[in-house]
């Protein structure tokens, strides 16, 4: 493969290449700028063919643990220096990779495993590169948070992402309720040792029959998915002892309560104000959002007064 060189950039006695499936391979130059890469989170071989060659052209990688990220970029053959970048990283080191980013170079940024800036701090160093006017480029690929998700059997067509909740009880406690009534569902990282303190608060302030998984080690060997209430995960959890490894908790949304009448007033109000204006499928969609109520349900209450009307 022919490389081409930016007459910009000079040329690097660094081999920018990789080796996949037992063979090596070349990688393109890359344009100037921030290149945030997705890495797995367990399993070597999620890694993305353009993550592969985004890694081994980058005139360096920063990582959030370059012992960690030395090991990725062994195993595919790749010698790009490694520059340490974490949460504890100043405000100093943020500008001297700025003015690297400045001068033209293409750095890429991982974190120890997934997306970056999801849980990590690598979104100050975007802030910072965008202030100054540098292009950010997003290497999509691995995210704990989608494929607990999707392991977790839970509904999927509306989620929040919590991160990790505040490691005080009292504090924790208040966080939940605030999420209690959150149209959709959660989905939380948290540390093994506080698993069992978490899922008890929950299960206390969420209810003890909302839905919920407890995914560990996704991808990896030992990988496992816990799919139960709250209240029997809290109480397996509390007899076995905290788990080793990875933890992200998946729970589901809030069961819809039972409409009152002075609810039902409120609904029909609502979805003759948007039938008016939009046809019944858009009104039930619209309404369905600001409510929070099934779709299903608006939808065929909104049914009902469009042919009421037309009686």
């Amino acid at each position: 493969m022919n490389r081409r060189i930016d007459p910009a950039r000079p040329a690097s006695a660094r081999s920018a290449t990789f080796t996949a499936f037992g063979l090596a391979s070349e990688a393109e130059p890359l344009s100037p700028g921030l290149h945030v890469v997705a890495t797995p989170i367990g399993n070597l071989r999620d890694v993305t063919i353009r993550a592969l060659a985004t890694l081994a052209a980058a005139d360096a990688v920063l990582a959030e643990d370059t012992r960690v990220t030395r090991t990725l970029l062994a195993h595919y053959g790749i010698t790009t220096p490694l520059v340490a970048y974490h949460e504890h990283s100043t405000d100093a080191v943020r500008e001297r990779m700025v003015t690297r980013l400045t001068a033209g170079e293409a750095l890429a940024l991982v974190s120890d495993a997934g997306t970056p800036l999801v849980s990590d701090p690598g979104y100050k160093l975007v802030q910072a590169a965008i202030e100054a006017g540098i292009t950010i480029v997003p290497v999509p690929g691995p995210s704990a948070v989608t494929t607990a998700l999707v392991a977790a059997g839970l509904p999927t067509d509306r989620f929040f992402f919590e991160g990790f909740l505040p490691q005080k009880a009292g504090a924790r406690r208040n966080r939940l309720e605030a999420l209690a009534q959150m149209p959709g569902t959660l989905v939380l990282f948290e540390s093994p040792h506080r698993l069992i303190e978490m899922l008890a608060d929950a299960a206390a302030v969420l209810g003890a029959d909302r839905a919920a998984a407890v995914t560990r080690e996704l991808t990896k060997l030992y990988e496992t998915v816990r799919r139960d209430s709250l209240g029997s995960l809290a109480e397996r959890f509390a007899s076995e002892g905290p788990p080793k490894g990875e933890i992200v908790v998946v729970i589901g949304p809030a069961s819809a309560q039972a409409a009152g009448p002075e609810d039902d007033a409120a609904l029909d109000a609502a979805l003759r104000t948007a039938l008016a204006r939009h046809s019944i499928k858009d009104a039930a969609t619209l309404v369905a959002e600001e409510t929070g109520q099934p779709r299903r349900q608006v939808y065929a209450r909104a049914l009902a007064l469009s042919r009421e009307a037309e009686a």
